[in-house]
């Protein structure tokens, strides 16, 4: 630098060899810091990445470099892979992301597409569908119309053909209790899937006891046309009741709000997204209502009576008969399955349809025992007509 100075200053006439001089000198320090300061930046992205692996989990990372790699590649999603219902229920959500994809609702009515809807069969089982075959029976020619959705305990694998339309229709579950939150966990997790579907319209809750005492075309034609969604929500002043309120509940719940009904219900599109998305009532039922309170009788009915009381029918389309008392229905077994028995349960009955009287009050039934299965085939023409 003293050198530069000075022939600047002086001007002296040997400046230009001087300067050749020092740029030869001069290149490889240049070159040196451009090393370094490479060398700088590749410890600077190995400290990154070490930071985000130790904080954010190496999946993050991978996952992130997929997602670019697609955004590249692929350009944008059309309109198809949008409504494209996931192509396994087995898919890697757990409940909280489940829950919160599942609550995205579109802000405009009409859909910018053909869209069929569609029932969501949902079954809750311990394990086997003793009565899969008179369901097949029921489902067959109607598949633009119905999507099914099965939950049992984590452990239990089926083996359904191919051909059935129970094939991989398991979705991942966890250990529910009878009685228990984990039982409204499961219906969560039921109704979260099948609105993953766009199609999916109407959701029926279901047990592997229940058999379907319509033919396909009337029970959609009822649920399809009814204006109200079929859950039970009344208020029983008894000890099976308002007995079973926890004064804790306040101030979301009042005694007065508290509400009962059948843990079998029907809803539509919009009432499954609020059963789904709550957060404002679950954490008060799953702290102060359980064992001998019985979570599955009192949350879905009592929230849904608090926000939409006129989206309610207030009734069940399951029939189950509590006639003998007890904290379980009775059960149908062979001697019960007659035309006189299903005639009682198709005409000796009156409810309220669309705000009309109705003899049709049940579409489904329940506690039917497996051995029942075979005398249920031979005759479903004749009782059900399908």
């Amino acid at each position: 630098m003293q050198l530069k100075l000075l022939t600047i200053e002086n001007q002296d006439p040997t400046f230009n060899s001087i300067r050749i001089t020092n740029h030869s000198r001069g290149f490889p320090m240049r070159l040196l810091g451009f090393m370094l300061l490479f060398l700088a930046i590749v410890i600077s992205f190995s400290i990154i990445n070490m930071f985000k692996i130790r904080y954010l989990g190496s999946q993050n990372l991978v996952e992130g470099a997929h997602t670019l790699i697609r955004s590249c590649f692929q350009g944008q999603n059309s309109l198809q892979d949008w409504i494209e219902p996931p192509s396994t229920y087995m898919h890697t959500l757990d409940d909280n992301e489940l829950l919160w994809r599942a609550s995205f609702v579109p802000q405009i009515k009409e859909y910018p597409f053909k869209r069929s809807p569609k029932i969501a069969f949902m079954f809750l089982t311990r394990g086997p569908l003793p009565f899969a075959p008179l369901w097949e029976k029921f489902f067959k020619g109607n598949e633009e119309f119905y999507t099914i959705y099965v939950h049992s305990m984590p452990s239990y694998r089926s083996n359904f053909s191919t051909s059935s339309v129970f094939y991989q229709k398991q979705i991942r579950s966890q250990v529910v209790e009878w009685g228990m939150m984990s039982m409204c966990d499961a219906e969560r997790r039921l109704l979260a899937n099948a609105l993953l579907d766009i199609s999916n319209e109407w959701f029926v809750l279901l047990s592997e006891a229940c058999i379907p005492l319509q033919n396909f075309k009337i029970i959609y034609r009822y649920i399809s046309r009814s204006r109200f969604s079929f859950m039970g929500a009344f208020d029983e002043p008894g000890p099976y009741g308002r007995g079973r309120y926890d004064a804790r509940m306040l101030p979301e719940v009042t005694i007065g709000q508290w509400r009962k009904g059948s843990q079998w219900f029907e809803a539509n599109r919009k009432l499954a997204v609020d059963i789904i998305k709550d957060v404002k009532y679950y954490p008060k039922f799953e702290r102060f209502c359980r064992n001998l309170c019985y979570v599955d009788e009192h949350y879905f009915p009592t929230m849904l009576t608090i926000q939409s009381p006129y989206s309610l029918a207030n009734r069940t389309l399951t029939y189950v008969d509590w006639s003998k008392g007890g904290a379980h229905p009775a059960r149908f077994g062979k001697g019960d399955i007659t035309s006189e028995f299903f005639r009682k349960l198709h005409q000796d009955h009156t409810c309220v349809y669309n705000n009309q009287p109705t003899s049709l009050c049940f579409l489904f039934a329940r506690k039917f025992a497996p051995d029942t299965l075979d005398l249920l085939l031979q005759n479903s023409t004749q009782f059900f007509g399908y």
